[in-house]
């Protein structure tokens, strides 16, 4: 990528962050008008693979080139997803419709080239286009996919032996829908469909690219291509013809909702399924926090607060007898202090992520505008990181607030970029057009290191200049020792059992998740995604309660890590999970490809550990200062 591009998607990165509110601002939204006989440009977008995941430049393949290769204007977050939206021979006349459109010919087809076609129609790749915005749609009996296959392989018996024969689609048969209106006579797009055809193209007489003369399909004769035609066969030496029908047709539809067919909502009765499943669980644990909170809870402080005596206070038990040891500070405070900082960055992110998407400002048709929000947000998001940090490690009595100041502001960045660099690298190796180029990665970086570090120190330093967080008792100078724990109240027991029902209230919506990520879906179902984000969030803080509660009252109080972990830890079955629906769901077959896959689903599951974690360890924190502060104690 040039110097020029790179400053432009580091000045869009930067300018995109002030209209975020409203969703004209961003590109792409508004209607066009077209008339009768206007050019429709046809793009074309990245070559994609549910097989190996590694996209790859429409113009990578010795596909038709028009005169100028054009690179559209890219945002940062189109960029990381590995889209390159270029210009094509493929042009259009608004309403006309038209038949057998040459394209262009390759006279003989190299061994390179035959190989390359080859590779990429064995890995099941597909061809994605784009339409006034609108990306093409593979036509069936209803919507299945986007984009088409390159080509497709047939398996022969040859002298005992079996061989494979690969076909291109070399005809495209194009369906545009319209919908006109009638006081203005303009039309505007609102469906973009395709049927690809493998022909092998005859002609009459002398080959003349201004008229070629074909008998397979022609404008005059109304000849179209049908399947029953000889295939185009890929092999070295074999002469190509490229062609294309476009059909107008008008459409009911109207341009609002043009986008419906791509955001169907089939499996709206699984999503439902998925949400009572999640408001089970949060009823179930409910129930537990009303039942400690309300009957034990009371009965235990109105008993103990009615003790007359010393001797009689001493001889009660459970969690009473550690409130002069509960909020000690931890082991490793300050590691402690770094994540919380860093979780509560991820949740402000993906809160205000979700909002946004709730209310509809961050549109399919913005291509990368949902990346480019989430990573514009976790930048401004570092001033909130700072500032939790720090009012936690004042509380602790820490004075080094300078070094987890920068703690904070690398520790859970750093490593999260260290594997994506690592992945990246990869995707170089692979020659992927998915490998973000080193302007963009300077972005990154700018980002980084010149906005979310900054808000990173600001937050601190005001969380530092705020007066300390009281404990709502005294600690001891001495640590009472812990009693010997029974088995099922063993840390990594109860840490491992903690991640379960959090896990088990999204793992249904996560399904969806990974299928729009890893088979190239669309995913825009941002309302039921928003229910199960806030069932999530109570699931974590009572699951944490409760565990804690039995924790007190076992008389262990090291509670600060392991509420942290108790939520934390079901990111370790998201991560479960991610390697179950590898092995079940998808068929990629490259080593390379399974390695991104898994590297990046580490990624995600410790942007969710951090998330649940700090989602539990507040919980906790105000549950544990809540019941010891209505306890009477000299």
């Amino acid at each position: 990528m040039g110097t020029a591009r790179a400053c432009g998607i580091l000045i869009s990165a930067v300018l995109m962050s002030l209209p975020l509110l409203d969703a004209f601002y961003l590109p792409g939204v508004a209607p066009r008008d077209f008339n009768k006989g206007d050019d429709l440009l046809v793009k074309v977008n990245k070559l994609t693979s549910i097989r190996t995941q590694l996209p790859y430049g429409y113009y990578d393949l010795p596909f038709c080139r028009p005169e100028n290769i054009v690179d559209s204007a890219e945002n940062l977050g189109e960029v990381l997803k590995g889209d390159r939206i270029e210009n094509s021979p493929y042009v259009f006349h608004m309403r006309e419709s038209k038949l057998c459109n040459f394209v262009c010919k390759i006279d003989k087809l190299t061994a390179e080239d035959a190989s390359t076609f080859k590779e990429k129609i064995g890995d099941d790749y597909h061809v994605n286009m784009i339409l006034d915005n609108l990306p093409l749609a593979l036509k069936g009996d209803r919507w299945v996919a986007l984009g088409f296959p390159i080509g497709y392989k047939q398996k022969f018996s040859e002298s005992g032996k079996e061989n494979e024969k690969y076909y291109i689609f070399n005809h495209l048969a194009f369906e545009v829908l319209y919908h006109s209106d009638a006081e203005t006579g303009t039309s505007r797009v609102v469906g973009f469909h395709v049927v690809p055809y493998s022909v092998h193209h005859r002609y009459e007489g002398q080959w003349d690219p201004a008229k070629p003369r074909f008998t397979t399909c022609n404008q005059n004769s109304k000849i179209y291509v049908t399947t029953t035609m000889p295939p185009q066969v890929v092999e070295e030496g074999e002469k190509i013809i490229f062609t294309y029908d476009v059909n107008f047709k008008e459409s009911q539809i109207r341009w609002a909702s043009r986008w419906d067919v791509y955001l169907s909502m089939s499996d709206a009765q699984i999503h439902w399924f998925s949400i009572v499943n999640s408001l089970m669980i949060v009823l179930f644990l409910s129930g537990m926090v009303a039942m400690i909170m309300m009957r034990t809870l009371y009965r235990d402080i109105a008993q103990y607060n009615e003790l007359e005596t010393q001797e009689e206070a001493q001889e009660e038990t459970g969690w009473k007898l550690v409130h002069g040891d509960v909020f000690r500070p931890p082991m490793h405070a300050g590691l402690l202090c770094v994540y919380v900082g860093s979780g509560v960055q991820f949740f402000g992110m993906a809160l205000t992520t979700m909002v946004f998407a709730l209310l509809g400002f961050l549109s399919p048709s913005n291509r990368g505008g949902l990346m480019t929000a989430m990573l514009l947000l976790w930048v401004l998001m570092g001033l909130f990181a700072g500032y939790s940090s720090a009012r936690l490690y004042k509380m602790f009595k820490g004075a080094e607030w300078k070094k987890i100041t920068v703690k904070t502001a690398f520790m859970f960045p750093g490593a999260v970029f260290v594997v994506f660099f690592l992945l990246n690298a990869l995707i170089w190796g692979e020659k992927s057009s998915g490998a973000v180029p080193f302007g963009t990665m300077f972005a990154l970086v700018f980002l980084w290191f010149g906005i979310s570090v900054p808000l990173v120190f600001v937050g601190s330093y005001i969380g530092f200049k705020k007066p300390a967080i009281e404990d709502p008792v005294r600690t001891n100078k001495i640590p009472r020792q812990v009693p010997e724990q029974a088995w099922y109240m063993q840390p990594i027991f109860c840490i491992l059992i903690g991640g379960i029902l959090p896990f088990g209230a999204v793992f249904i919506e996560l399904f969806f998740i990974l299928t729009s990520i890893w088979l190239n879906q669309f995913y825009y179902i941002f309302g039921f995604l928003f229910m199960v984000f806030l069932i999530l969030i109570i699931t974590c803080a009572e699951i944490t309660i409760v565990l804690c509660y039995f924790q007190l009252c076992s008389e262990d109080y090291h509670w600060w890590w392991r509420s942290y972990l108790t939520a934390g830890s079901s990111a370790l079955y998201l991560f479960l999970y991610a390697a179950f629906y590898y092995f079940t769901k998808l068929e990629i077959t490259k080593f390379v490809s399974g390695l991104l896959y898994f590297g990046y689903m580490l990624i995600i599951s410790y942007g969710f550990f951090v998330l649940t974690g700090t989602i539990g360890f507040y919980a906790c924190f105000w549950f544990v200062r809540k019941i010891y502060a209505s306890v009477k104690i000299d």
